[in-house]
């Protein structure tokens, strides 16, 4: 059995007055992934292999982050605990309490690019093939977010990577938001970034994407403790399998359209990023 490494959440605390402002590990990482996403941005713009000014990247930023908070809040409220916010709605708007989903984040990242997209006249694949090469750094970095927050872990196991988590009870756990990280998050980060050097056509990197998250992701939930509120959902899988279902479908109908596609156009070849 492994020993959980005591972390703390919180890099320091700061009063404001009545109000307490904390900086955590968990908010750092996903600004890390953002920042990347920004330099990445740049530096596809300037080589030529994405079709957007800095200028315009500095406002697309803007429609990534709401549409990301919003899919992933409205998500988590209506599929995976909606009885509890009938009765709370307040509740709704408390995000600094959890409870964000990804796949909700997912969908909500796609209508603001694809918003941005049409307002300014920018291919929409030319901008969803780069974020879905720049996302999954800050995917692997919030995972690690996860595990010093001591959430979201695994399921009970005896395995020698088991895991006795502060608040997840006296007996080890898969650490699933490890396998979360390196898998859902750095390796996806790899493939993606070496095949968009390879000028793939426009949709193929995005769809890679949405296949690869949703393939590891399957497996992994069957080491990660379902959500308590719902528990297995369809026999052995969860909730979060069965909305993976659907993206490896829709992520392998993706590419398999981008790559027939007769008038498909290549990402443009220029440096790496």
């Amino acid at each position: 059995m492994l020993t959980y490494p005591e972390f703390d959440p919180v890099i320091f605390s700061l009063p404001l007055g009545s109000f307490q402002f904390q900086l955590r590990w968990y908010s750092l990482m996903y600004v890390i992934g953002l920042v990347y996403a920004y330099i990445f941005f740049r530096r596809s713009s300037t080589s030529g292999r994405l079709k957007m000014s800095h200028a315009q990247i500095e406002n697309i930023m803007l429609y990534i982050i709401v549409g990301m908070i919003l899919g992933a809040r409205l998500t988590y409220v209506l599929v995976y605990n909606l009885p509890h916010y009938l009765n709370n709605p307040s509740e709704i708007i408390a995000v600094w309490k959890g409870g964000l989903s990804f796949h909700g984040g997912f969908i909500g990242v796609c209508l603001g690019c694809l918003l941005f997209a049409r307002k300014n006249g920018i291919p929409y694949f030319n901008i969803m093939d780069h974020a879905a090469a720049a996302v999954p750094l800050g995917l692997g970095m919030g995972r690690l977010g996860n595990f010093i927050n001591s959430e979201l872990w695994g399921r009970v196991t005896d395995a020698p990577v088991g895991m006795i988590f502060p608040n997840g009870g006296p007996l080890p756990r898969h650490p699933s938001q490890l396998y979360e990280s390196f898998f859902e998050g750095f390796m996806i980060f790899l493939i993606l970034n070496f095949l968009i050097r390879r000028r793939p056509k426009e949709g193929v990197i995005s769809g890679l994407f949405v296949f690869l998250y949703a393939f590891f992701r399957f497996f992994i939930e069957f080491f990660r403790e379902p959500d308590e509120q719902l528990g297995l959902v369809a026999g052995p899988f969860s909730m979060g399998q069965v909305l993976c279902v659907l993206m490896m479908i829709f992520g392998a109908g993706l590419i398999a359209w981008s790559m027939n596609r007769k008038d498909g156009r290549v990402i443009a070849s220029g440096s790496s990023a």
